[in-house]
């Protein structure tokens, strides 16, 4: 067995040291000089852009996960499986596109006061509406995001930045659309079968 130590040890008794302030370091909107092979100008559109979809895209988890607690009926069982699946691929293209925006030297938004001021989803009510309203409620987020998304892929294509365009079709869109066709399917009337 070894003896205790006989002195303090000489970071403050072993206390994190709480309550420290600073400035930025880095300002959201600005770039850090990176050697990746794009300029500046293309560097900086391609994070405003990623950062808008990101925006969306984290709200758009956050509503996966809220109507997931609120399903109801005789659906109830499928649809909150379903909606938690949907919501775990949403949160690793959230993770995805952060990483982008940071490895173009940007600033991921990220903080949720901030996101919800760059979103262009609207906000649904805290409570609960009837199952159809919160599913169309996702289809039009991922509307409005697959219209984003494929408008910044062209664009930011057309400036050269190749890997934010693979990401933005890649993960964005092509998850989108297939997570639109299931979503939509819930929704198409079919008569039940009786036997």
């Amino acid at each position: 067995m070894e003896p205790a130590p006989t002195t303090a040890p000489q970071h403050g008794g072993g206390q994190p040291p709480l309550h420290q302030k600073g400035a930025e370091t880095q300002p959201f909107g600005t770039l850090e000089p990176l050697p990746i092979g794009l300029g500046y100008d293309t560097r900086r559109y391609a994070c405003q852009r990623l950062n808008h979809v990101l925006a969306d895209t984290q709200i758009l988890y956050a509503l996966y996960k809220k109507l997931h607690w609120l399903m109801r009926g005789a659906t109830f069982y499928s649809l909150h499986l379903m909606l938690d699946e949907h919501a775990g691929k949403q949160l690793a293209i959230v993770d995805a596109l952060a990483e982008r925006v940071q490895s173009l030297g940007g600033v991921a938004a990220a903080d949720p006061r901030h996101v919800a001021e760059l979103t262009s989803i609207p906000r649904p009510p805290d409570g609960v509406e009837k199952v159809r309203v919160m599913l169309s409620r996702l289809l039009d987020a991922h509307k409005r995001i697959l219209i984003d998304a494929l408008d910044a892929a062209a664009r930011i294509s057309a400036e050269g930045d190749e890997g934010s365009n693979d990401l933005l079709i890649s993960e964005v869109v092509r998850t989108g659309e297939t997570q639109v066709w299931f979503l939509a399917q819930h929704l198409v009337d079919t008569p039940l079968v009786r036997g």
